[in-house]
């Protein structure tokens, strides 16, 4: 849109628009580009003779009336008019409970387009508005108010999709009419059922933290609203992924949540010899239920679970999602998984997560049919005013970037809520994509209700303290207006009493909680038991590889491909006859074989189709025509669907949905790619705390594999180390594997294994870059017919008795030590590769050292810093394998991963080298 100062002015047939030059420069942009993209009215004024030709062309001043009779000049202004209140018509409606209705704005008065009060009575062409050809300037101004200035605002017009607008217009403009009786009693009863559960908690449950949705209390009338538009439309499930705030009563009053089992979460009544992992605390659990829509039908739904991390659920929502609707058989999912994801105002405008998953919500790989996004407007944050809390005018103003419609009602209008709400679900079912609902209402209580938030907003909270619940306004708005009798108010009213009397019921008969708590995914329970490794069988039959290779390789008639790709390709097709499988040859015969013994896989990253490093080419692009091909799709139309995707450039959003894409398909193999390994910094929060701990804390197994990356090459410091460290920072009680394979092979069964035993729990692979093509870096044919994944890789090359020393490492620092050891001619050193680093391989490490009894000294040794890398770890149980001390050998600690000079690297790793042999 035109942006205009308040002093601009344009001048059109004599028609000074003064404040609104924007509105005619609009429309003239519109005309230009489409001229059916504008009203009639704008199409004849513009036609004219004397009409700029352009937004470029120069204004108009002085009496020009060539051509447009006085009507069509007034129609015009009435054009304009319109159109400013369907752009601009939100900023004055009255959405804000505690606010008294907006001031006026002038740009939207009659004078600044040239109207007069004068004229109200006169009729006026309006060219379908409101479904009328004429209308008096009164009634004009009436519907406009009523559709655009009432407890709903909308914006829209910032939508380039014509469709779409009219679309929110036809149904905007229109009429009101309030809900049927039963649909108002339903109101009633859902705000009854809400007050009564917080009020319950408020009063048994003094200085406990709960969250409460006091004060959007209709943030579960908008839900049922929602739910209930979802069964009406036979959508089979809904996802709802949402933060603390309200939390516990949408598991109560939507997700059908026992009182009995949320009171025993308050009373930590937990069953101790039940106890699966840690637990969490209760504001933070997901849970799996039936919503019941008032005709009796039901939808499945599920609250995912979510840490204090607030909107890092979103992503973890969608892939839960589309891991669903992909079962269901479509690509791009059909419509029939809902996700819903509940915000804070503070949360949807401070996040940057939030504007990650805005972004993948229409790319190929992450579509979901769209998201309902519900903003529970509380008009501050912890203790944050919006005015510290971000830079717009609204906390969803980040929406509109991906033209999301934005639906602004205020909270203690439950009709306008319900109305918008089924607004929002009928958009998203029209058009399959993302729309906001700002339900802006208040806190009435402090952050987490043992905070007195008066210290920082004294204002606000002396109204929030004189306003009544949303519950009784509404009961004593239908008794105004006769529209519910006494008799039935008093029957909600006793509805409401009942709740609370159940309420304290429950509590005296306690069952024990459990902490492994349940939440969209497979529904497993939580288990201790170890890795299935070395139980499963990873090795394939040579006829498969060779099927693989061939479909790998193989190429549609006419096909072009790059000049630079189709070397690799030659060089892959021949591989396992010259026994030089690379690391790319050898991940593509795991994942085909898996294809064919019936395991989809799922591919994503930034530039993972071609790969990073130029090794992958998963997907094809011919030369000539940029027709895209995937070689792995040819296997067969028996084999398991392989899907790979470029994702946008994100870690944190990306990784997110790729966890709960995992965790709602465990039958399947989900990869998730770094361009770099150092990148998942960016993902810090969904490794801490999914994939590391969602066992631990919800009972949630997520199988998602992570490659990243990693090797100090004189690269500089972000793009070396993938921070393994930090991964093994976090690995305790069984929860996940990490490797650093030196063999294409070994990775091989690694993949295989993680998809047929890895036992549910997520995989993080330290990938290669430079050892991609590494000539010594390559296995020959029997090693994937034969055997399995080796946590440890012995040394076959010394005798054992002359051995006087052991070199212990991982990763691609074994090449460069093994070429010091054959320069040298050294016979007395052993270099021993831990592939596995956890869990890690104690037995099989003391029964690879009990080979070496004359070696006195063992080192291990790293490239990373003493530091970082997997040092200070291993350190600490080498002890038990080795059964002597251990000397570590790496380069000095530092803050930072590696040098920034490739010159100063080649010197640090050439010292390190030869370090290791003093």
């Amino acid at each position: 849109m035109a942006s205009h100062s308040d002093t601009a002015r344009t001048v059109v047939h004599g028609l000074d628009f003064g404040l609104n030059a924007w509105v005619v420069d609009e429309q003239r942009r519109r005309y230009l580009h489409d001229p059916g993209s504008v009203e009639e009215t704008w199409r004849q004024f513009f036609a004219a003779p004397g009409t700029p030709a352009g937004p470029s062309a120069p204004a108009r001043s002085g009496p020009d009336h060539q051509g447009v009779d006085e009507a069509a000049l007034r129609a015009v202004r009435v054009a304009a008019l319109i159109h400013a209140h369907r752009v601009r018509g939100h900023l004055a409606a009255g959405t804000n409970p505690l606010a008294p209705r907006p001031a006026a704005r002038p740009e939207l008065g009659l004078a600044a387009f040239g109207l007069h009060d004068a004229d109200r009575a006169r009729p006026v062409v309006v060219d379908g508005f409101a479904g009328r050809a004429t209308m008096t300037l009164d009634e004009v101004l009436g519907a406009l108010r009523e559709f655009y200035c009432r407890s709903a605002g909308f914006e829209y017009m910032h939508i380039q999709d014509s469709r779409a607008r009219r679309w929110i217009q036809e149904r905007v403009e229109t009429a009101r009419r309030r809900p049927d009786h039963a649909r108002q009693l339903r109101i009633l009863h859902r705000l009854g059922a809400t007050e009564a559960f917080e009020t319950f908690l408020g009063t048994k449950y003094v200085g406990h933290k709960r969250y409460s949705l006091e004060g959007g209390e209709s943030a579960i009338v908008l839900l049922d609203a929602l739910l209930d538009s979802a069964v009406a439309d036979h959508v089979a499930e809904a996802v709802i992924g949402m933060a603390h705030r309200g939390r516990l009563n949408v598991l109560a009053n939507i997700v059908g949540k026992s009182y009995a089992q949320i009171f025993g979460e308050f009373e930590d009544a937990a069953d101790l010899g039940s106890v699966q992992g840690s637990g969490d605390v209760k504001y933070h659990l997901g849970a799996e239920g039936t919503y019941r829509a008032p005709d009796g039908r039901t939808v499945a739904v599920s609250v995912v679970a979510n840490p204090s991390h607030l909107e890092i659920v979103g992503p973890v929502v969608q892939g839960v999602v589309r891991a669903k609707q992909d079962l269901a058989g479509a690509d791009d999912g059909p419509v029939d998984v809902l996700p819903i994801v509940v915000h804070g105002d503070a949360a949807f405008a401070g996040q940057g997560v939030v504007a990650e998953t805005l972004n993948m919500s229409q790319l190929p790989g992450y579509r979901t049919g769209g998201t309902v996004h519900v903003v529970v407007d509380n008009q501050v944050g912890f203790t944050t005013s919006p005015a510290n809390g971000r830079s717009g005018t609204y906390a969803t103003d980040v929406a509109r970037m991906v033209e999301a419609p934005i639906f602004h009602v205020n909270g203690d209008d439950p009709e306008a809520v319900d109305r918008v709400a089924r607004l929002a679900f009928d958009y998203r079912r029209t058009f399959r994509k993302d729309v906001v609902v700002d339900l802006v209402c208040y806190r009435r209580h402090g952050h987490s209700e043992v905070d007195d938030p008066s210290i920082t907003q004294p204002l606000m909270y002396d109204r929030i303290d004189a306003r009544a619940s949303v519950r009784t306004l509404y009961a004593e708005a239908l008794l105004a207006r006769r529209e519910l009798g006494e008799r039935e108010v008093a029957g909600a009213h006793r509805d409401y009493r009942d709740h609370l009397e159940r309420a304290f019921a429950e509590t005296r008969t306690l069952p024990p909680a459990r902490t492994g708590h349940s939440d969209p995914g497979t529904g497993a329970a939580p288990s201790t038991a170890a890795h299935t490794a070395g139980r499963t069988v990873t090795a394939a039959e040579e006829a498969t590889l060779r099927r693989v290779i061939a479909s790998a390789t193989g190429l549609p008639r006419g096909f072009t491909v790059h000049p630079r790709v189709l070397p690799q390709l030659r060089r892959r097709a021949t591989a396992l006859d010259t026994g030089a499988v690379d690391w790319a040859t050898a991940e593509t015969l795991a994942i085909g074989s898996l294809l064919l013994e019936g395991v989809p896989v799922r591919l994503a990253g930034q530039d993972s189709r071609r790969g990073t490093f130029g090794q992958r080419h998963a997907v094809l692009t011919d030369r000539h025509t940029g027709a895209e091909h995937t070689p792995l799709r040819a296997l067969g139309p028996r084999a398991a669907a392989f899907t790979p995707y470029d994702s946008m450039l994100s870690e944190l959003a990306a990784l997110a949905f790729e966890y709960g894409y995992a965790l709602a398909r465990p039958e399947a193999l989900v990869l998730w790619e770094a361009q770099f390994g150092d990148f998942a910094n960016g993902a810090q929060t969904v490794v801490d705390e999914y994939v590391a701990s969602s066992e631990q804390k919800w009972g949630r197994r997520s199988a998602v594999t992570l490659l990243l990356p990693h090797g100090l090459e004189g690269q500089g410091p972000d793009h070396s180390s993938a921070r393994i460290e930090r991964f093994l920072q976090l690995c305790a009680q069984d929860n996940m594997t990490v490797a650093l394979p030196s063999r294409p092979a070994n990775y091989f069964h690694l993949l295989r294994q993680q998809a047929l035993g890895g036992g549910g729990r997520p995989l993080v692979v330290f990938t290669p870059k430079s050892m991609l093509r590494a000539r010594a870096a390559t296995s020959a044919l029997p090693e994937f017919t034969e055997g399995g994944f080796r946590p440890v890789l012995p040394d076959a090359v010394v005798d054992p008795a002359r051995v006087t020393r052991v070199l212990l490492c991982s990763g691609k620092v074994f090449y460069d030590l093994d070429a010091r050891r054959r320069e040298t001619g050294s016979t007395g050193t052993a270099i021993v590769r831990v592939e596995r680093l956890y869990p890690f391989p104690e037995d099989e490490l003391a029964a690879e050292l009990a080979r070496f009894p004359a070696a006195a000294q063992v080192r291990w040794v790293q490239e990373e810093p003493e530091n970082q890398g997997a040092w200070s770890f291993v350190a600490l149980r080498l002890h038990r394998s080795a059964r002597r001390a251990v000397e570590c050998v790496s380069r000095p600690e530092s803050p930072a991963p590696a040098a920034g000079s490739a010159r100063r690297h080649a010197l640090e790793q050439k010292a390190l080298v030869t370090s290791a042999f003093r």
